[in-house]
């Protein structure tokens, strides 16, 4: 893989791309996402990028009903609530993400544990394309 160096801009070319990417510290191999530069467990600064296989499970959710612009943008309120989790990676990492393809109106039939594989989020075109980390039940 060609060398990109470790910044947000760069995280989201990769979504953009439909590749989940992680940092790996060549030190003591924890792996980290959003990726970061410096390895916090060990201070090591030579990282490396890693893709993630994109599944997991959810450790923890809550349903938002009173989002920010962008979410009321895309049809989302207080009748329409949308869902944010933690999801574990089998990697180990965990990260936090949209959750899709759930019913943030019962809450009660989203399970902790359940399955989850990635899904990319594109919204917007050309120069303004923004894709958005999410999950749904695999």
């Amino acid at each position: 893989m060609e060398a990109r160096p470790f910044s947000d801009i760069t995280y989201r070319q990769f979504l953009n791309e439909e590749k989940l990417m992680g940092s790996k510290c060549r030190k003591c191999g924890a792996l980290f996402l959003p990726p970061r530069p410096i390895c916090i467990k060990c201070h090591g600064t030579q990282m490396e990028w890693a893709e993630m296989k994109g599944k997991g499970k959810l450790v923890a959710f809550t349903c938002i009903a009173v989002g920010p612009p962008s979410m009321i943008e895309e049809g989302y309120d207080r009748k329409h609530p949308y869902v944010s989790g933690v999801v574990e990676l089998e990697e180990g990492t965990a990260i936090d993400a949209r959750i899709e393809e759930v019913d943030g109106n019962n809450p009660e039939s989203i399970e902790i544990g359940m399955p989850l594989a990635v899904k990319f989020l594109h919204r917007g075109e050309g120069e303004n394309l923004r894709t958005y980390l999410g999950f749904r039940p695999s």
